[in-house]
């Protein structure tokens, strides 16, 4: 361990000690040997671990600088004491194994321990204890260096934690060098793709992906070697058993001490179920937005349909039984009928089937939020919420969350280069009594005046080809088929565009509805 403090060279401090046979008063001490002796003690007591020595029963002999700074001593109060005062009582008996194995002539290397400063603080150490010999090669005592080891294992500790959580997270969190070469790969690496660590490390990171997209590796490595980082990438990779699957990807640079890139870390997540969700939640708009839209053909159609009914049947009764006319009024009758039927067959088509359940409404926003949450990144947008439903409201789950996605969707389109997306619910009272209202509003380009009053109509949109113009019309009867309301307003000015819509859904559902439904059912 380092000293806390400036240690100055001085010398060691040294008690019985005993005397080189050499260095006898009978002839002298060579002025070379006390020099090479002073230059060695100086060395000992300047070094910034601890050096100890004791004879074979344990008693300090010598203690340098470091040994009082890091232990507490000052020389007087441990030399001439028992080494045992630095050692816990629970591992006395430890000191004795350690005498014995000296007295065997063994060195003892890098022995992890516990040692007590003079406070009563324990703290770990790393020891290396040599045998000291007497001219004839007598082991008469042993030294000892002492490293604190506390900062290491911390670090130690630090890093298994970090590994631990590395290997127990849901995502596949790989690390390779900046030829694509694996270097580390976690447990739900082995399960997302399929390969085992054994298997993977040492190999190429283009056994995951798919040849018509190798082209990405080369411009996800010069991105690292320029230390860009690349956040939720959304690509495919192939899977061992050669499934390919939609992963979205946040790859970081790995640097070395002195900041050169030397590596990355990948972190890829499966999405596959969140894209399969969004395909279905496309095509189920589609088909409700198709039944719904034939639904309204049907009612138009359905009245002139009776008109035409009656009037062929009083054609017919003024006819002549059994007459041509009559048996072809007969047979338009019958085909009329036929085709009624069909018509209130499609009206009943659409509506859902589903037995309404009790939500809070900012858990269904959430849902639609998760869904488009890969878009609203890549569209840099953020997302402002402030849920105030305090209550549950019964509803149609699909009904409702077709209504939240056709105008979140239409927000975020509005907002290609970024923006805020504010959603907020509230407890409110309406036109139609109690219930909760939720405003969805953006700041995206906004919808010019001159087509706001056609915003609900079916099939008009200002998105060109990229629209349905089916999903404001949609929302509209969802809602109001609720007994509640939807409004917008607009902004296309530059300086405060934006698009606002205010959603009202009664906790009461009206009568009409309950009704229908239970006609229908």
């Amino acid at each position: 361990m380092e000293s806390t403090s400036p240690v100055q060279p001085k010398s060691v401090f040294v008690k019985d000690v005993p005397a080189s046979p050499s260095a006898s008063h009978g002839t002298g001490t060579k002025p070379d040997a006390i020099d090479a002796r002073a230059h060695l003690a100086a060395i000992v007591d300047s070094s910034d671990d601890p050096i100890i020595s004791k004879d074979l029963n344990g008693i300090v002999t010598s203690w340098n600088h470091a040994a009082a700074s890091v232990f507490g001593y000052a020389p007087e109060e441990i030399i001439g004491q028992s080494i045992l005062r630095l050692i816990p009582p629970e591992l006395h008996s430890e000191e004795e194994r350690l005498l014995n194995t000296i007295r065997t002539g063994q060195r003892i290397e890098h022995f992890e321990t516990t040692r007590l400063r003079k406070n009563g603080e324990r703290f770990p150490v790393s020891v290396t204890i040599s045998p000291i010999k007497d001219a004839e090669s007598r082991i008469i005592g042993a030294s000892r260096i002492v490293r604190e080891i506390s900062d290491r294992l911390k670090s130690d500790e630090s890093q298994f934690r970090l590994a631990a959580i590395v290997d127990s997270a849901d995502d596949a969190i790989i690390s390779k060098d900046l030829n694509g070469i694996v270097k580390t790969w976690n447990f739900a690496a082995s399960r997302i793709f399929g390969y085992t660590a054994e298997e993977m490390v040492g190999q190429s990171i283009l056994k995951l992906i798919p040849e018509n997209l190798k082209y990405e590796e080369d411009e996800i490595l010069r991105k690292l070697r320029a230390g860009e980082r690349i956040d939720h990438y959304e690509t495919t990779r192939r899977r061992k058993n050669g499934e390919l699957l939609d992963v979205s990807v946040t790859i970081s640079p790995i640097r070395d001490e002195s900041g050169h890139v030397i590596g990355a870390s990948k972190i890829a997540r499966d999405i596959s179920q969140r894209k399969q969700f969004e395909l279905l939640l496309i095509q189920s708009e589609k088909i409700a937005a198709t039944g719904r839209m034939a639904a309204a053909v049907a009612h138009e159609i359905n009245n002139p349909l009776e008109s035409l009914i009656n009037l062929i049947f009083l054609a017919r009764q003024d006819s002549l039984e059994g007459s041509e006319a009559h048996k072809l009024l007969l047979t338009a009758e019958e085909e009329l009928e036929r085709v009624s039927h069909i018509a209130r067959q499609t009206l009943g088509y659409y509506r859902e089937t589903g037995t309404p359940t009790d939500v809070f409404l900012h858990d269904l926003i959430e849902n639609v939020l998760t869904v488009y949450n890969s878009k609203i990144i890549s569209n840099s947008i953020s997302v402002a919420a402030n849920f105030n439903d305090l209550q549950k409201i019964n509803v149609s789950k699909g009904e409702l969350l077709q209504v939240f996605s056709n105008v979140i969707a239409n927000a975020i389109d509005a907002m290609p280069a970024g923006g805020t997306l504010d959603i907020s619910t509230r407890n409110f009272v309406g036109a139609s009594g109690h219930g909760i209202q939720t405003t969805i509003s953006d700041t995206g380009i906004g919808i010019q005046a001159e087509h706001m009053p056609r915003v609900f109509d079916p099939f008009f949109t200002t998105k060109g080809n990229m629209g349905t113009g089916l999903g404001l019309w949609v929302a509209r009867q969802l809602v109001e088929s609720r007994g509640g309301q939807i409004s917008i307003t607009s902004n296309s000015s530059k300086k405060n565009s934006g698009t606002a819509v205010t959603i009202f859904v009664p906790f009461a559902r009206p009568q009409s509805s309950i009704s229908g439904e239970q006609k229908n059912g």
